[in-house]
């Protein structure tokens, strides 16, 4: 090996093995939020993620080790280091359309799976090829480092002590400092940046591949230019905002008739205002029916706590049709929060605590007559808030005749679907489960109480309402309440694969909603397709 004048210095080394280490990790976490608002961030999303980032390197490690012994030139070396820095940059600028396109081309050609092979396919295509390069760093800086054995073992220690160091900064900071402060597209670009300039030092100092190096830094400030935005839903042109926390992806929309937050941009609403202050539509109202199976309607202080806040649908909706209820939301989302201030005219005197809902209950001993747990993570219900366990908690927070609702999205009625498992388990910690699904939606609201009075009051009740569509509607709901009969599956804090029941019914749901173009597309092909559209 031609010793080049900057490794002289083995820092330069350690340093190079550092910042590697730590652009992998950002790049993995720069990832997971590239797909979550496509799909989801759920642990099998997770697991594809980190799956793929470790065929990659692995196959960079093997490689890059059989290239530095044949070839121990450092020039090779900080080549691809430029190259998988230029190719982060671009993610920015490309990926959220190499997204959409596999996701279009898949959802038209398959079945089942739909997101497992979508996110699998668009995580190899965007990111295995810039980890498979950043996979030949430490190979290549054994080689050039080690200069005998006497000492190989301290130096091979030390430079994986730097890439873990950089690795531990490069999952910290992208979660809480730079994705919360600038989004995903500028994390991707800070650290390939980081990258780009570790290649650049090291060939200016040896005044080699000026073109290269030219070149490279232009097509960098393009991306930087054009790649910056944040615009997952690219094709929405009327957003009131789109954003990032720490949690989700958050869009707001806003139509003649509504507001509406969702944390998707393919599917799903998860709060919604009605301009006109009325009904939503959703399954907000039908959950309206849990207030009066309490016969809050007879109590001068009731209590209600959301688990699951989000921007305050239900908890307007309970305000204006049964009064000063005491209100209490959970929401783990502090930027749901903000946003229900600024666009859902969420009042100022309804709490809100910012808080995983199980920690909340475990904390608290305060009891109500009301529970409403709308917890999702995406398309997935939080295992931990959907276990029998979680269940029992809930129940001792129930006063005498307390109710909890739960909202059940993604309606499956297969064998085995995630409702019968949510139904099935709850059933086991409540003595009385009643079902309704939602007319016009994908949802199914559950009703659970400890005693046979929830329809008693609810009836009791509905002669006394001043709305004529809310009693038509909790009418119509006392009339589809179908009792529940607890069956055999069980969800537990050891064991609750929410996950992949979750993403059999999204797979339903798809297959469901766009069986129509899949027909015309399979007999008429794209063109067939285009012209329906």
């Amino acid at each position: 090996m031609k010793n080049k004048n900057i490794l002289k210095n083995k820092y330069y080394l350690y340093l190079t093995e550092f910042f590697a280490g730590m652009s992998v990790m950002a790049a993995e976490l720069g990832a997971s939020r590239l797909l979550a608002p496509y799909f989801s961030s759920s642990q099998i999303v997770w697991t594809i993620i980190i799956g793929t980032i470790m065929i990659a390197m692995a196959l960079g490690n093997i490689w890059g080790g059989k290239a530095a012994d044949k070839d121990p030139n450092p020039d090779k070396l900080y080549t691809r280091i430029i190259i998988a820095a230029i190719w982060i940059a671009a993610i920015p600028l490309v990926g959220k359309y190499i997204i959409v396109g596999i996701s279009g081309l898949l959802i038209m050609t398959v079945n089942t799976n739909f997101l497992i092979l979508a996110a699998f396919i668009a995580c190899m295509v965007i990111f295995v090829f810039p980890l498979f390069l950043l996979g030949t760093v430490t190979p290549s800086l054994v080689k050039y480092t080690v200069d005998s054995l006497d000492d190989s073992g301290k130096t091979v220690g030390t430079l994986e002590a730097y890439n873990t160091i950089g690795s531990i900064l490069g999952t910290f900071l992208p979660t809480f400092v730079t994705i919360p402060a600038v989004g995903t597209s500028i994390t991707f670009l800070i650290f390939s940046g980081i990258l780009l300039c570790l290649g650049l030092i090291y060939f200016i100092s040896i005044r080699n591949k000026r073109a290269f190096c030219t070149v490279t830094v232009f097509i960098f400030l393009f991306c930087s230019v054009f790649g910056h935005s944040d615009h997952s839903a690219f094709w929405e042109k009327d957003l009131l905002t789109e954003d990032e926390s720490i949690y989700n992806y958050l869009q707001v929309k806003e139509n003649p008739e509504s507001v509406i937050l969702s944390t998707n941009v393919l599917f799903g609403v998860q709060s919604i205002r009605m301009k006109e202050d009325t009904l939503t539509g959703m399954y907000y109202d039908y959950a309206l029916a849990a207030p009066m199976m309490a016969d809050v309607g007879k109590k001068t202080d009731s209590d209600l706590l959301i688990l699951g806040m989000g921007t305050g649908t239900y908890a307007v909706q309970c305000r204006k049709y049964f009064g000063d209820m005491n209100i209490e939301g959970v929401e783990i989302d502090k930027k749901i929060t903000d946003l229900a201030h600024q666009y859902f005219e969420l009042p100022e005197n309804i709490d809100v605590t910012t808080y995983d809902g199980r920690a909340y209950l475990q904390s608290i001993e305060k009891k109500y007559d009301v529970i409403m747990v709308d917890a999702y993570q995406d398309i997935t219900i939080p295992f931990q808030m959907s276990s029998v366990e979680f269940f029992q908690m809930v129940k001792s927070h129930l006063k005498e005749n307390g109710v909890m609702v739960v909202n059940m999205n993604m309606h499956s009625d297969g064998k085995n679907s995630i409702n019968e498992y949510l139904s099935d388990t709850i059933a086991h910690v409540f003595s009385t489960v009643y079902t309704a699904d939602v007319e016009g939606s994908t949802n199914r609201e559950l009703f659970a109480m400890s005693n046979d009075n929830g329809i008693k009051y609810l009836k009791s009740h509905i002669g006394g309402l001043h709305d004529p569509a809310l009693k038509d509607l909790m009418q119509q709901v006392a009339g589809t309440l179908i009792p529940y009969h607890p069956g055999e599956h069980l969800l537990t804090d050891d064991k609750a694969p929410v996950e992949v029941l979750g993403m059999h019914a999204i797979d339903g749901l798809i297959k469901n909603e766009i069986g129509y173009y899949k027909e015309i597309f399979q007999k008429e092909g794209i063109k067939g397709l285009i012209d329906q559209l």
